[in-house]
């Protein structure tokens, strides 16, 4: 992996030796981590992948368009978050499972202040979903549903009966986008990441709530009708941020854009 942004007096050139060298986890985590936050702050970064013509998905999955290098870079964006944000239709196509602890980021998490794992955050207004799924039943920190004050009864009695904590987020049954980071971080989960899908990362680029957008560019072309990264109504004028980091390995590029 090289990294091309920023350049500093230890960018290591083309030519040198290792400059295409794998990064250590400890050093992707010091370049994804997350700045200082106030005593009130959050901060609410979103990972997502697209091909070069704009694919979020192929086939409904964002996997076939990933690649190793981006996993290493998925779990360590995960690994240094409080809470994973998610939409529950991405739960339900991409089969989501409890945020595991991993060895390699303890010490890390625990100087942080932070449990062994994130919490998964599934916002819906339906609240279809299965109960019954290990997300739900066996997870190192407890699952949270967000959603509306009007959400289905029976379906928010059945998320707390499973043991996931209920975040209301809304005044209907929808989630209101900045609400529902504002009550994530009132619970002391102010590391926040969001994997999207395009719906929920539209909602949160809507409300204006999005700090930094952390996209792979994967080298690949589909064609096809599959979503961008984010769906939805467009904002009336659109958000600028200022590049951050980018790197690169294998022709994908990973890049990190932060709001001005």
């Amino acid at each position: 992996m090289r990294r091309l942004f920023p350049v500093t007096d230890q960018t290591p050139a083309r030519s040198q030796e290792g400059a295409d060298r794998e990064w250590s986890l400890d050093e992707l985590a010091d370049a994804y981590a997350y700045p200082a936050l106030a005593a009130d702050g959050h901060w609410l970064r979103a990972n997502m992948v697209s091909t070069l013509d704009g694919a979020a998905q192929h086939e409904g999955r964002s996997q076939p368009i990933s690649g190793e290098t981006d996993m290493r870079i998925f779990g360590t964006l995960r690994a240094l978050a409080d809470v994973v944000v998610v939409g529950a239709e991405t739960v339900r196509q991409e089969g989501y499972r409890p945020a595991r602890a991993r060895e390699a980021f303890a010490a890390r998490r625990e100087a942080a202040g932070q449990g062994p794992a994130p919490a998964i955050a599934v916002v819906t207004a339906s609240m279809d979903l299965d109960f019954s799924l290990p997300l739900f039943t066996s997870p190192l920190a407890a699952t949270l549903v967000v959603t509306g004050a009007a959400a289905p009864s029976d379906r928010v009695a059945g998320a707390k009966a499973a043991g996931a904590e209920v975040v209301v987020a809304g005044e209907g049954a929808a989630v209101d986008a900045a609400r529902a980071v504002r009550e994530l971080a009132a619970r002391g989960l102010r590391r926040q990441l969001t994997e999207g899908g395009p719906r929920l990362l539209g909602q949160f680029v809507a409300a204006d709530v999005l700090d930094e957008l952390c996209l792979t560019i994967s080298p690949t072309l589909t064609a096809g009708g599959a979503q961008r990264i984010a769906g939805g109504p467009s904002v009336t004028v659109p958000h600028r941020l200022a590049p951050a980091c980018v790197l690169e390995e294998a022709g994908f590029l990973f890049t990190s854009y932060r709001r001005i």
